[in-house]
C-alpha cells in the first residue's frame, strides 16, 4: 500500500515550493509571537525544524482536521513536545486553532495550548514532554496499523537529536525494524544544541546514520532547511514498506533569527518584546498563509472492536490450588474472543502466563522481549488506536523500568492494563533484585490509576475481567506461588469493593490483607480463635479504589483495633491506603499495626521469608493479640 503511486505528491514545482517557504516563516513567526506573549517556551527548537513540518503539513500529512478520529488519517507525533509553538502553529496554519487562541493562551491557565502537548487537544494522540517517549509510543501505533486495522496511514514523528541519549528511542527503533514498520517515519531534528550545550553527537550526521542503520532502519541524511531535500526524503518514507525510515536533517537551533541562531543558551527562553518584534519584521511581520491538508483515503479497521461478546471466564473449584498469575493467563485468554483486546509481553509468557493468549489470538499478541519501556508504550500506542492492550512481566521490572511512560500514560489519560506477577518476598529464592516491593506505592500514586491485588484465581479472573473495560491505568499485581481457592464462580469483585471474612458483632479486631497476606490473615484469624480472640478478615483486593465505607465500619466494629500486613515495602503500600481511607474525623479512634517489609530481604524459600519479615500469619496474631490486650 505504502508503493501506491496515489500516495506520493507530484514533483514540487516553484511556485508551490515558494508557497511552503512562506508557510515555514509563518511557523517561525507564529512560534515567536505566541512564546513571546506567554513570556516562555521554546521558540529556537520551533523555528529549527519548521521548514520539516512545512513540507510535511503540505504535501505529504494526510488528515482530516474537521474529522480527527477517521481511522485512516495519518498520526503526528512531536516527541519534541517542547516545541509546542511550532504545533500550534501549524494547527493555526491548518484552521482548527485561531490566531487569538494562539497568541493570547498559550500556556495560560486554564487554556487547552499548554506548555507540552496534551490529547486536551483533538489532533494530539498522547502527551509529550518527557523525551524519549513519542517515536517508542508511535511504534505501537504503528503496530495497530499494520498488524491489526491492516490500513495504510503513516505514522510521522518529530524528534529531537538531545532525546536520541535516551535509551528507550533505540528500543523503539530496534523493536520497529523487528517488526517491519514501513508505516513508521522519525524526522530527527538534528539542531546541535541542547539545553545546555552541544549534544553529545552534534552534528556528526555520519554517526547518527550508522547508529540508526545498526538498529535496522533506515537512514536518510538531509539538509533540513532545504525543501527539496526534505521533500525528497518525506516520499522516498513511504516507499519501502517493510522498513522504519530515519530522516536526520541537519538544521540551525533558532533558524531565522540571525542573532540567535546556533547560540548556545537560548533553550527554553522566549524572545524578549524587542528582539522578538525586530525578528518578526525581519521574517516580513504576521501572515495568514492557510494549508489545506489532503485528506486520507477512505478505510475501515480489519478489526471491529465488540466489547458484548459474551465472555466465559474460566472456573475453579473451592480449595484447588492456583497462582493468581496463572489465573490471570487464563483470563485474559477468555477475553480473546473481545476481538479488540490484545497482549504485550515482555519475554516472559510462560512465567506470566500471557502467552496463553498467543495459542488462542496469536495475531494479536505482541512479543516486545526485555524491553520494558518499549512494551508499555507499545500499549499506549495501541490504546491510541482504540485497543484493549494488556502488557504483563514481571512486577519488579514492569511497574519501576517503565514508570515515566506510565506516568506520562497517566497524563495522556490514555486506557492500558497492566499486569505485574511474582510480587513480594513471596517469589522466594530469586532474592529481592527480583522482589517488587514499591510497586503498589508507585502505581498508586499515578493520575488515573486503579491498584487490584487479587488473593485467588476466581477473583484474580473477575479483575482482569473488569479491567478491560476500566478507563485509566489500571494494574493487578500477582503472585508467583499456588494458593487455595477461596471464593465460589458466583462471588463478584467490584472495583472499590472488599470481602469481609468471619465478621461477627462481638469482634475484637479486623486483619486486612490483599494476595498472599489475605491467606496469612486467614490463617492467623483461625490461631486467634483457638485463644479466645474473635477476629475479622478484609481481602481489600481493591487498593485503588478503596472500599472507604467498610473500613470505617470495620474500624467502628472493632473499636479502632486493625492489623494491616502487606509484601511491600511499609512506604505508600496497603498501609498508607488504609491510613488515607480513615483519616476523617468520622473515624473513630484508631489503633493500627502495621506489618510490611522494613528490612532488605534475601533469599529462601517463601515460608522463611515471609516470617523473616514479620507478615507471617504468626506475627499478624501476634499484633493482634498485642491490640487486643493493650
Amino acid at each position: 500500500m505504502s508503493k501506491d503511486p496515489e500516495m506520493r505528491p507530484a514533483p514540487m514545482q516553484a511556485e508551490e515550493a515558494d508557497s511552503i517557504r512562506a508557510l515555514a516563516t509563518q511557523l517561525r513567526v507564529d512560534s515567536i509571537r505566541c512564546s513571546t506573549n506567554a513570556g516562555s517556551g521554546h521558540p529556537t527548537s520551533s523555528l529549527s525544524a519548521a521548514d520539516l513540518m512545512a513540507v510535511l503539513l503540505t504535501r505529504h500529512l494526510r488528515y482530516d482536521w474537521e474529522h480527527p478520529a477517521l481511522p485512516n488519517n495519518d498520526h503526528l507525533i512531536f516527541s519534541k513536545g517542547h516545541a509546542s509553538p511550532l504545533l500550534y502553529s501549524m494547527y493555526r496554519a491548518a484552521g482548527v486553532v485561531e490566531e487569538d487562541e494562539l497568541l493570547n493562551t498559550y500556556r495560560q491557565f486554564g487554556a487547552r495550548l499548554q506548555g507540552h502537548p496534551t490529547p486536551v487537544l483533538p489532533w494530539v494522540d498522547v502527551a509529550t514532554g518527557s523525551l524519549g517517549q513519542g517515536l517508542p509510543v508511535a511504534v505501537g501505533v504503528s503496530l495497530a496499523g499494520r498488524y491489526l486495522d491492516k490500513l495504510p496511514f503513516h505514522t510521522w514523528v518529530l524528534c529531537g537529536d538531545s532525546e536520541l541519549a535516551e535509551g528507550s528511542i533505540w528500543e523503539a527503533l530496534d523493536k520497529a525494524a523487528y517488526y517491519k514498520l514501513g508505516n513508521l517515519t522519525a524526522v530527527v531534528d538534528v539542531n546541535r544544541l541542547g539545553q545546555d550545550g552541544p549534544t553529545e553527537l552534534q552534528w556528526d550526521m555520519d554517526a547518527y546514520a550508522r547508529r540508526v542503520e545498526a538498529f535496522g532502519a533506515r537512514a536518510l541524511v538531509i539538509d533540513g532547511h532545504d525543501l527539496g531535500q526534505i521533500d525528497d526524503a518525506l516520499s522516498r518514507a513511504r516507499s519501502e514498506p517493510d522498513r522504519p525510515t530515519v530522516i536526520l536533517a541537519k538544521t540551525i537551533k533558532g533558524k531565522g533569527v540571525p542573532e540567535i541562531e546556533d547560540q548556545n543558551g537560548w533553550h527554553g527562553k522566549a524572545l524578549p518584546a524587542d528582539m522578538a518584534e525586530k525578528a518578526i519584521a525581519a521574517l516580513g511581520g504576521p501572515s495568514s498563509v492557510h494549508v489545506t491538508t489532503r485528506p486520507p483515503e477512505s478505510g475501515t479497521p480489519a478489526i471491529t472492536p465488540d466489547a458484548h461478546v459474551a465472555v466465559t471466564l474460566p472456573d475453579w473449584k473451592v480449595g484447588d490450588k492456583v497462582a493468581t498469575r496463572a489465573a490471570f493467563g487464563a483470563a485474559v485468554s477468555a477475553l480473546a474472543d473481545r476481538p479488540e483486546v490484545v497482549v504485550l509481553d515482555g519475554e516472559v509468557g510462560n512465567s506470566t502466563h500471557a502467552g496463553e493468549f498467543k495459542e488462542v489470538a496469536p495475531g494479536r499478541y505482541f512479543e516486545i522481549f526485555i524491553a520494558e519501556q518499549q512494551l508499555v508504550a507499545a500499549a499506549i500506542g495501541l490504546s491510541v488506536r482504540g485497543y484493549v492492550a494488556f502488557a504483563s512481566s514481571f512486577a519488579a521490572f514492569l511497574v519501576s523500568r517503565p514508570f515515566d511512560f506510565i506516568r506520562m500514560a497517566g497524563v495522556s489519560e490514555v486506557n492500558i492494563r497492566l499486569v505485574g506477577t511474582h510480587a513480594g518476598v513471596e517469589i522466594g529464592q530469586d532474592g529481592p533484585s527480583q522482589m517488587a516491593l514499591e510497586d503498589i506505592a508507585a502505581m498508586r500514586a499515578v493520575h488515573s490509576s486503579t491498584v487490584l491485588y487479587p488473593s485467588d484465581a476466581p477473583s484474580t479472573a473477575q479483575l482482569v475481567s473488569a479491567m478491560a473495560d476500566t478507563p485509566g491505568i489500571s494494574y493487578l499485581r500477582a503472585t508467583r506461588g499456588a494458593y487455595p481457592v477461596i471464593y465460589g464462580p458466583d462471588e463478584q469483585f467490584p472495583l472499590g469493593g472488599s470481602k469481609v471474612h468471619g465478621a461477627s458483632a462481638d469482634d475484637q479486631v479486623a486483619l486486612i490483607g490483599a494476595g498472599i497476606t489475605l491467606h496469612e490473615c486467614l490463617a492467623a484469624a483461625e490461631q486467634l480463635a483457638q485463644s479466645g480472640i474473635k477476629a475479622r478478615v478484609v481481602d481489600l483486593y481493591s487498593i485503588k479504589p478503596i472500599d472507604v465505607d467498610t473500613l470505617r465500619r470495620t474500624c467502628l466494629e472493632t473499636d479502632g483495633r486493625i492489623v494491616v500486613a502487606e509484601d511491600h515495602y511499609a512506604q505508600g503500600g496497603i498501609g498508607s491506603a488504609v491510613l488515607e481511607a480513615l483519616a476523617s474525623a468520622n473515624t473513630p479512634k484508631l489503633h493500627l499495626a502495621l506489618l510490611a517489609v522494613r528490612e532488605l530481604p534475601g533469599s529462601g524459600e517463601p515460608k522463611d521469608l515471609l516470617n523473616a519479615a514479620g507478615i507471617s500469619a504468626r506475627h499478624i496474631a501476634a499484633a493482634a493479640r498485642d491490640l487486643v490486650m493493650d
